[in-house]
Formats: C-alpha cells, structure tokens, sequence
C-alpha cells in the first residue's frame, strides 16, 4: 500500500492535540537519574504499573542506594524482579551491575554525572545496563540538564508515522532524525519537552501501536500520512 504524502505537521500542533484528547498526562514517577536507571533494569518487559511495584518492593526490601543493593541477597534480588516481569535472574543481574557501576563510577551518586557537559553526561549514563541514547537522553531532560526531545520507542514510532523521519533504517539513525525534525519546531522549554515525551508515549501505547494501529479513531488521522490498515 501506498503512503500518503504530506506536509509536517509542527509538532506543538501535535502535542496539543493529543492533549486535547488523553489529558495532561501526569508528572513523571521521578526525576532522579539513578531512580530512572534502576526503574529500567528492574523488570524486564513489563507495564508501569508492575514496573512501579516491583521498584517499591526495592525499595521496600532492599532499599535503593547502591551499596545497599550489592549487600542484597541475590535471591532476594530475583524475588523482587520476578513480581512483575520475566528474565528474572536477568534483571537481577543488571540492577547489581547498574549498584557496581554507580558506586565505582560515581561514589554512590550518580548525580554527579549531571555535572559534566552535556555529550560526557550523556556517555557516563549509557555505561549502565539498558540506557541508550534514548534513555541517557530521557534522563538529562527529566533531571533537568538539557532542553531536547526524548523519545522511547512508542513516541518514536508515532513520530515516523507522522513524517519525522523515514521508516526502516537503523533505530539510532531513525532516533536521531526524528529528533532533529522536530527540535526544529519545538520551544526549549522542559516542562513542555516532558509533556511532549509522555503524551507521545502514551499515543504509542493506546492509538499508534507497533501492530493495528487504531488509525480510524486516532486525534490526528487527518494529519497523519500513515495509512489505515
């Protein structure tokens, strides 16, 4: 099937349309970049809601520092991450290597990373399991240290579909041209550029989803060139 050619839409335009329809989305769950890390590796696969009840059962149980964590029971460990996803060891695994990292990397505090310019950040925090690019840069926006786009990958896909960037090269590459395209209509505001992550996310997630998308009920079926399927 053909897809339709159109001209960009601006991505404010978009942003306040999703508003329109799902509401402010509300604020993230935090804005600390080794809480983020953590959250990340905790579970493997599963929705925010598990995802949020395995972390305060770390939290709980084992607590959330990083010296904390390597005194932890591994068993303990793979309790907590089978709560609410598969891979359990797996995960395990990572939160001790995310602990290791941050405590012989950044002393126990990974804030520090926050203190080095921009692109050193960004490197320091793609060191721990399971932060990219996409990540690394979620986490400089969230906790305040830059003023650009982050994308996982359900804003990302919504983006492409809409124009940003083309379909099926290298993920990075996709990642990176999508953000481009739309830093090109986008104010350098933060609390609007979190906005903007979260609803794009939850526009992945409920309407431009990876397989049938609901294109016949979606807010921006007009603007968008993907076609219905």
């Amino acid at each position: 099937m053909t897809v339709k050619t159109a001209a960009r839409p601006s991505l404010p335009r978009i942003i306040d349309e999703l508003e329109s329809a799902y509401g402010t989305p509300p604020p993230p769950a935090t804005v600390d970049p080794w809480e983020m890390i953590l959250r990340e590796n905790v579970v493997y696969l599963a929705r925010d809601g598990p995802r949020d009840a395995a972390f305060r059962a770390l939290k709980r149980d084992v607590g959330t520092k990083p010296r904390e964590i390597l005194e932890a029971p591994r068993k303990e460990l793979v309790r907590i991450a089978s709560l609410a996803g598969i891979l359990a060891e797996n995960s395990a695994r990572k939160v001790r290597e995310a602990a290791e990292i941050a405590e012989s990397g950044f002393g126990g505090d990974v804030r520090r990373a926050l203190d080095l310019p921009v692109d050193k950040a960004r490197r320091a925090l793609k060191k721990f399991p399971g932060i990219g690019d996409p990540g690394a840069d979620k986490i400089l926006l969230f906790a305040g240290k830059q003023a650009a786009l982050a994308l996982d990958s359900n804003g990302l896909r919504a983006l492409v579909r809409l124009g940003f960037a083309k379909e099926g090269g290298p993920y990075a590459s996709t990642y990176r041209e999508a953000q481009r395209n739309a830093a090109a209509s986008s104010p350098e505001d933060r609390s609007w550029l979190i906005k903007a992550h979260l609803l794009l996310r939850l526009h992945g997630q409920r309407t431009c989803k990876r397989t049938k998308p609901l294109c016949e009920t979606c807010v921006l079926r007009k603007r968008c060139p993907y076609p219905d399927k």
